[in-house]
């Protein structure tokens, strides 16, 4: 048998070497393919529970009708609740929060409606109105509907969530007068000093709403003019100042939806009815 030579013996350790080497290889692959594929549904389920938890339930068909009293428009930029015969000259504009369908606030906004106010739910673009862009797209889709409507001679402006956070916004720049402002379920604002505004402003928050805390809603009270209303709803959450899911790291409320938003109505109407005083 002719002996190996130092080359033969290079040769023949470097074909053992790679033929070791590709097991290893190949299970670093399949490990970082199961950490994609990991990623992957993680990621389909995080936006499944975000698309659960925004969706719009528990909202009767017939909200969302006209009657002989009230026109129901579901525009571009709006639903609309008008009443074939207003009562006095105020109308409520209602700015949604962010990825919530206007349909949400309908149980809350219809009944305004009834009771003879105008009600506008202002939709966000993209429902997230996910750019500094959208969100000041909102805020023109407010003065529009102002705009439109010279008849109206006091306006509320009122928003939940991010619709609260771009309410603050509209009052900043506000032009339209007389206003009042109500803010719901929202830690704004957080950069404007609307504290030297003389237009009234309400604030409402909910003891159970960890999308908004207690402690950092009133970590901004200096922001906001001295005479603000304050109202506090013991037991109820973020999710339940409209009709969809529960928010990813919401609180949970013990008290009904239907409780909670019967005392948000009630700020709303009081508001309105501040017009006609």
């Amino acid at each position: 048998m002719k002996p190996r030579s130092a080359g033969d013996l290079v040769r023949h350790q470097g074909v053992r070497m790679s033929t070791t080497a590709a097991p290893t290889r190949s299970r670093a692959h399949s490990i970082h393919r199961w950490i994609r594929r990991g990623f992957a549904l993680w990621a389909i389920l995080s936006l499944a529970w975000l698309a659960n938890s925004v969706r719009t339930q528990d909202v009767p068909d017939g909200l969302l009708r006209s009657s002989k009293d009230l026109r129901v428009v579901d525009g571009a930029t709006a639903l609309e609740f008008e009443p074939t015969k207003p009562q006095g000259k105020s109308a409520l504009i209602f700015i949604c929060g962010s990825g919530i369908h206007p349909h949400a606030y309908a149980p809350l906004l219809r009944p305004i409606a009834e009771t003879g106010y105008p009600v506008f739910a202002v939709k966000l673009p993209y429902r997230f109105a996910p750019l500094a862009s959208h969100k000041e797209e909102a805020v023109d889709r407010v003065r529009k509907l102002i705009g439109a409507h010279p008849q109206v001679s006091y306006w509320v402006i009122a928003g939940h969530s991010l619709g609260g956070a771009l309410t603050a916004r509209v009052a900043r720049s506000n032009t339209a007068s007389p206003v009042a402002f109500v803010l719901i379920g929202t830690t704004h604002p957080k950069d404007d000093d609307l504290s030297n505004l003389n237009a009234p402003f309400t604030k409402v928050y909910a003891t159970n709403d960890d999308i908004a805390p207690v402690d950092r809603v009133l970590a901004t009270k200096k922001l906001l003019p001295e005479h603000t209303t304050w109202v506090e709803i013991k037991g109820g959450n973020h999710s339940q100042f409209g009709h969809y899911g529960h928010q990813l790291f919401d609180g949970t409320a013990t008290i009904t939806r239907e409780a909670q938003q019967e005392i948000v109505r009630e700020v709303l109407l009081r508001a309105l009815r501040m017009g006609a005083a």
